[in-house]
């Protein structure tokens, strides 16, 4: 019986050393959360019961009318976006982020105007329903990877990493 006890004991312990060691993402950054898979552009990307698919990116050095633009502190990317909800219930879709190559996250635009297809900044999918919409953010020139998750409570949501390599159109 002792020996049962102490099997049970480095068994228990063993588990609880292994859970605190950090978790390499699929990007190979150290996250002490849960992990992050990386996609690329146009893939559907399920996080939940969310489907997420990048359709496109601009970069704008300006938005709205040219009387009065609005103009960002770096450079606006426009992120083109479809998410549909594979759920029986309504879900919310959250605010989103983006990464760059440094592992430096900024967050969407919650105010938006003169974006075309504006998604808005609080909105939900209805079961079976399909969004597709444009997010905005203010961020220096570079390659992003768009950080989506589920609804679910923060300790439980799934998250994936969809890469947005810089493409710059030239007139």
């Amino acid at each position: 019986m002792r020996k049962l006890c102490l099997v049970g004991l480095a068994l228990a312990l063993c588990g609880f050393l292994g859970g605190c060691k950090p978790q390499r993402t699929a990007r190979g950054s150290m996250s002490s959360g849960h992990e992050t898979r990386g996609y690329q552009m146009g893939d559907p990307v399920k996080t939940g019961p969310l489907v997420y698919t990048v359709l496109d990116t601009e970069w704008f050095d300006q938005i709205g009318d040219s009387a009065a633009p609005r103009l960002p502190r770096n450079h606006f990317l426009s992120v083109r976006i479809s998410v549909t909800n594979t759920g029986s219930l309504t879900s919310g879709i959250p605010p989103l982020t983006i990464m760059d190559s440094q592992h430096v996250t900024y967050a969407e635009i919650s105010d938006v105007k003169d974006l075309p297809e504006w998604l808005g900044y609080i909105r939900t999918v209805k079961p079976a329903e399909t969004l597709h919409g444009s997010i905005l953010f203010d961020v220096p020139t570079g390659n992003y990877g768009l950080k989506v998750v589920d609804d679910a409570e923060p300790e439980n949501q799934s998250s994936a990493l969809i890469q947005m390599p810089l493409e710059l159109v030239r007139p």
